[in-house]
């Protein structure tokens, strides 16, 4: 009977995820990462269970987060918000102009060659600087970024872990949650979002702001109620939530009173 009710509990909640350093450790290169199979069990145990209400939300492409979460195929937010999938399918994508993203892609390329280390990561509509690899060029690919962003004012800088980021004006994570919020089965419920880096930041706020449960992987100053301390913690948090061992109920009356 506590199984079954804690299962009801569910139903009134909508979950959304970020993958890099919140499902998937982070490591040296995008293409490296990996969500280990236990996790995406676990995930699609929580699909079935809610209803389909999650979504992943992440600065990857659709496609990259299609990859990862294989066999799942849900709502989605890929760069930031400039890329939505539905439930249904129906796609959402923030248009950019085409010449501003080539020339924006020659002049990144040009500029980064003599930065040993330094990856330029191009994501249709965005691009991202990595510096994992090469920490001592982050002020400079801070300096790059801002130039961007300075001659084309559609664009602005995301700064994350060991990465600058240039997209879209319009888009973050907060804008990319409410959306889907507002479609089926999302619609009505009660949101949950887990992230681990300051693009999340603007889902924390969304959420609190709908008097949701935010919770924050790792250390750091955060907009983010609850924290969890590492990714290992996420995949048992993840397996308590999939097994009907966690009171949402609870953790929102603390984050709410």
């Amino acid at each position: 009977m506590n199984e079954l009710r804690q299962r009801c509990r569910q139903n009134h909640y909508a979950f959304f995820f970020d993958i890099d350093g919140t499902l998937a450790d982070l490591q040296a290169t995008p293409e490296a990462v990996s969500i280990p199979s236990s996790a995406v069990a676990d995930l699609k145990q929580l699909t079935q269970q809610s209803g389909g209400a999650i979504a992943f939300v992440s600065g990857r492409p659709l496609s990259q987060i299609d990859a990862l979460t294989y066999p799942l195929h849900g709502a989605a937010a890929g760069i930031h918000g400039a890329e939505i999938r539905t439930l249904n399918g129906e796609l959402t994508i923030t248009h950019v102009d085409a010449q501003q993203l080539g020339d924006i892609e020659q002049y990144l390329s040009r500029e980064i060659t003599s930065l040993a280390g330094v990856r330029l990561e191009e994501k249709g509509i965005a691009f991202a600087l990595h510096y994992r690899q090469a920490p001592n060029a982050q002020a400079a690919l801070q300096q790059l970024a801002k130039n961007i962003v300075e001659r084309y004012p559609d664009f602005k800088v995301q700064a994350g872990k060991c990465v600058w980021e240039i997209k879209p004006r319009a888009c973050d994570k907060g804008k990319a949650i409410n959306f889907l919020m507002q479609t089926p089965p999302f619609k009505g419920r009660i949101p949950v979002f887990l992230g681990d880096d300051i693009t999340d930041e603007a889902g924390f706020q969304y959420v609190n702001q709908q008097h949701g449960i935010s919770i924050k992987i790792g250390s750091g100053e955060s907009e983010a109620i609850h924290r969890l301390p590492n990714v290992i913690a996420l995949h048992q948090w993840l397996d308590d939530l999939a097994n009907n061992n966690i009171d949402l109920d609870k953790m929102r009356s603390v984050q709410h009173g």
